[in-house]
């Protein structure tokens, strides 16, 4: 019965979201900090395709400086002494999380200048043990620095639970680590409450989904990568948890044509050009934004998590046809076949075939050489950190314009993803199959 408690949470925690209250606004620069799991770049990646084909003309940037083993007192960054820390009194521990976390946040994020941060640790914080009081005052502690020094650099901050780690097992609930994380998550949400930042919880979701899966195979993995490191499915129902948790709107588009009275009517989208006659329909369409992409190793995902409802609803109704199987082409290539009946009741074309969602795949593909390429500026230019018999003023102007031969190529990338992200106007026809 436990995966129907959870089913219960994770549909209280949907339909509490408010509609039309997205947390990134025109204009933001956004800032993903993390551990590895933000570090491969993929949940991430994924709501940054999201919002950047959903808002074609907003101008926006997004950064990741995940870092694998970090936690939330910047470990991989500021180094501090943790056997100290965890000890240390209320006084000791403040200054001890002030110097780690301050060092850390203006080393990799503070010179983004982000207007935007969302937070992602707990998963090496918790030691991969049960819980430990200790080092959970260190976390709510440097959560909360974390929470003020952003906020007081005017960025908005969303802090995100980790999620479940998922060994083979039938009461992953039960496991020791989860259960810890489970405790780390309580308090995350109390640092929120008390800093007035925004939580997500993709802890629990994760957890329904994977009790839900063991239901029927105790030993089922739904991540598709390792017990900490989901895969590319794994990473897409941790996107849809946050995104939706960050108040993500799910309709991309919704087009309707009355067969029989040959009347359209659109919402997001333009409709022109309708002709009906003799079982065919076509028209061209222009939509204010493109369908969210998905990754072609997650398609799995869809069948977890009804992701496509929730942030991908990219619909066309067809009522009043004449019984019969139909064709739909874009731009003269096939998308789908369906029955009349089903096109009265509306389908959604988000994962289907055709030059929209090969338009919106090309977003993702460009997001992620983009990502790739800071990573690579980042990581292995703007941190390397040179053997001191080679340390000089001319390795520093070497390193100052290797730098800025990569900020140039990231431009170029970025261009790349504006022009792509654009919507087109498409011609959409219908017709029998077979015809």
């Amino acid at each position: 019965m436990r995966f129907v408690v959870f089913l219960t949470v994770l549909l209280g925690l949907i339909s509490s979201i408010i509609a039309g209250d997205f947390f990134v606004k025109d204009g933001d620069r956004v800032v993903f900090l993390g551990d590895s799991i933000t570090e491969q770049r993929l949940y991430t990646t994924y709501i940054e395709a999201y919002v950047l084909t959903r808002y074609p003309k907003w101008k926006l940037t997004f950064r990741n400086v995940g870092w694998g083993g970090d936690t939330s007192w910047l470990r991989q960054r500021a180094h501090p002494d943790e056997k100290q820390l965890f000890a240390a009194d209320e006084s000791a521990q403040q200054k001890m999380v002030e110097d780690s976390v301050g060092r850390g946040l203006n080393r990799d994020v503070l010179p983004l200048k982000p207007t935007v941060v969302t937070v992602k640790f707990g998963m090496n914080d918790h030691s991969y043990q049960p819980f430990r009081e200790d080092i959970f005052r260190a976390y709510v502690r440097s959560q909360g620095e974390i929470a003020k020094i952003l906020k007081e650099r005017g960025a908005r901050v969303a802090f995100l639970t980790p999620q479940p780690i998922e060994d083979k097992r039938a009461d992953p609930d039960k496991d020791a680590r989860n259960e810890s994380l489970r405790k780390f998550s309580d308090g995350l949400k109390e640092v929120c409450s008390r800093q007035g930042a925004t939580f997500v919880d993709q802890f629990d979701p994760y957890m329904a989904i994977m009790l839900r899966e063991r239901a029927g195979n105790p030993t089922a993995l739904i991540g598709g990568g390792d017990a900490v490191h989901p895969g590319p499915i794994g990473h897409t129902v941790m996107a849809w948890a946050i995104l939706k948790g960050l108040g993500a709107a799910p309709m991309v588009s919704h087009a309707e044509v009355d067969y029989a009275a040959k009347k359209s009517s659109a919402s997001q989208c333009e409709i022109a050009n309708l002709k009906v006659a003799d079982g065919t329909v076509s028209f061209d369409r222009l939509d204010e934004s493109l369908p969210m992409p998905i990754d072609p190793r997650a398609e799995a995902s869809l069948k977890l998590a009804p992701v496509l409802e929730d942030l991908d609803r990219y619909e066309l109704r067809i009522s009043g046809l004449p019984q019969g199987t139909y064709e739909l082409s874009i731009d003269g290539e096939v998308a789908t076949k369906a029955s009349a009946a089903e096109f009265a009741k509306g389908l959604n074309l988000a994962s289907q075939a055709g030059p929209i969602t090969k338009q919106a795949q090309e977003v993702l593909d460009l997001v992620v050489k983009k990502n790739n390429q800071f990573f690579a500026r980042w990581r292995s230019v703007q941190l390397y950190d040179f053997p001191a018999w080679v340390q000089s003023s001319e390795t520093e102007k070497q390193r100052s314009a290797e730098l800025a031969r990569l900020d140039q190529q990231i431009s170029e990338t970025e261009a790349q993803i504006d022009h792509a992200r654009q919507p087109k106007t498409r011609h959409f026809e219908l017709k029998r199959a077979g015809q």
